[in-house]
């Protein structure tokens, strides 16, 4: 005869669904990517900072981006190999740089303002170079 004591550590889903929601109600969880204030008057000051004045603002605060800065027509452009810390983000909007999401960029306008986007490959037309890289006039 079996017995009818059965004990088995596997739970129907109901079971599972209120141990999850007890341990989610002991333990919150954070938001990895909280967003950062940004002062928006200063960042629309900074969006019509020349390309010179941007480059050195970058150099000084922040050089492992100013090594990534490509310099395409006036427009500042910068490409990372990974997601960006939050930090990293948040002083590249400050700054004045905003995301495209179709050349996969963080651009700066340095002044030039357009409504329309390009429609043509701006690196072909302006020509481009890295700062880092480019020899003082």
């Amino acid at each position: 005869m079996k017995s009818k004591s059965f004990n088995s550590e596997l739970k129907n889903r109901s079971e599972r669904l209120v141990d999850a929601n007890a341990a989610s109600a002991v333990a919150p969880v954070e938001r990895k990517d909280a967003r950062l204030p940004i002062d928006y008057p200063q960042r629309w000051k900074n969006r019509a900072l020349p390309t010179g004045a941007l480059l050195d603002l970058l150099g000084t605060r922040l050089p492992d981006v100013y090594r990534l800065a490509e310099v395409v027509g006036r427009w500042v452009w910068v490409q990372f190999k990974e997601v960006p810390a939050a930090e990293i983000r948040q002083q590249l909007a400050q700054f004045g740089f905003h995301w495209n999401r179709a050349r996969q960029a963080w651009q700066h306008p340095c002044g030039l303002l357009h409504d329309e986007a390009a429609t043509y490959d701006p690196r072909r037309r302006y020509g481009s170079y890295f700062a880092a890289t480019a020899k003082p006039n």
